[in-house]
């Protein structure tokens, strides 16, 4: 089959075309013929060697993909109500850059009806990582307030039409008016430009000094006690990267009087079963927003998958608004 590997660490240019065995679906698994791959911050940290991949996973970047199954075991495809040449999406811990991609089939969902193999391979990273932080971890409940850090990223467009779509309020930030109008545009109560607001004092305004309840931040760094600042009583920030650092000095004082909570999490390493949990709720109470549009995808740019280095290149700019993907 044909790939896209990193040759060694570094730039976007290190990313070059190759040919690659054909992998083995094993049990519980599928083989899905790649139609579209999603391209995410992590396969840029992989690309730079800061992103280990996990034992036992490929070396290829590469975390989603779109398109047909085309073998793998019979009876769990049976289970899970699929079968050969059923189009899906799945989650994978690596590999998804190539033409054939082996998938825990608990991890693989449906193709949206009348959702193009490119729409679908921009869903199983940011619907996995937001439903799993925002929802489970952070608790988001209908009528309170999240804030969500790089609103017009791939994760951010994902939060934003999620958490209005279960009845929040929700503020985003964005490094741009431009972006800032975008997030508005996706349902975003309210838009931060963060380069030119102050965002904490601006999240306690526009809620009229009480704070927001949940925080969605892939900054982290200095960002963290200005979120913590900017929460109302009994709230949750929920860090999922560290682009701004992974040190940050804290009021530990302030956080018990106000009973506050600080989580996060990584996805790539958690086993099938943690994310076979995930795949069922959104199967459940995602996948029919989807299939009325109320939620949409949200394709900044496609590349041809020999084009992968330019995409990175396009990553690393922060240009985007919303996904970038790879097709086949």
């Amino acid at each position: 089959m044909h790939a896209i590997e990193i040759t060694q660490y570094g730039p976007p240019e290190v990313l070059r075309p190759c040919e690659r065995p054909d992998p083995v679906p094993g049990a519980g698994e599928v083989l899905i013929r790649v139609r579209a791959s999603g391209v995410n911050r992590p396969d840029v940290l992989q690309r730079k060697g800061l992103y280990p991949v996990p034992p036992g996973a490929s070396d290829l970047p590469g975390l989603e993909v779109a398109g047909e199954i085309v073998g793998g075991d019979a009876a769990a495809m049976a289970d899970a109500g699929f079968k050969a040449g059923d189009r899906v999406c799945a989650l994978v811990q690596g590999g998804g850059y190539a033409e054939l991609c082996v998938a825990p089939v608990a991890q693989c969902l449906p193709v949206p009806d009348g959702w193009s193999d490119t729409e679908a391979a921009g869903l199983p990273e940011t619907f996995f990582t937001v439903w799993s932080n925002v929802f489970d971890r952070g608790r988001l409940a209908a009528g309170e307030t999240l804030l969500v850090q790089g609103g017009s990223s791939g994760i951010g467009v994902t939060a934003i039409q999620l958490g209005k779509a279960f009845g929040a309020t929700v503020l985003a930030t964005a490094g741009s008016d431009e972006k800032c109008a975008a997030c508005v545009r996706l349902g975003a109560d309210h838009a931060i430009n963060y380069r030119t607001q102050d965002f904490a004092a601006e999240a306690k305004r526009l809620t009229g000094g009480r704070g927001v309840d949940v925080i969605l931040d892939m900054v982290c760094g200095s960002y963290v006690p200005r979120e913590l600042d900017c929460l109302a009583e009994d709230g949750r920030l929920v860090i999922i990267a560290q682009l701004g650092g992974s040190r940050a000095e804290v009021d530990f004082g302030a956080l018990m009087r106000r009973r506050l909570t600080i989580t996060g999490s990584t996805l790539r390493p958690r086993p099938v079963a943690f994310k076979a949990a995930i795949a069922r709720q959104l199967r459940e109470k995602v996948w029919p927003l989807l299939a009325e549009r109320r939620i949409r995808p949200v394709l900044f740019r496609t590349f041809a998958a020999r084009e992968a280095a330019q995409a990175h290149a396009l990553m690393e700019t922060s240009q985007h608004i919303g996904k970038i993907v790879l097709q086949w």
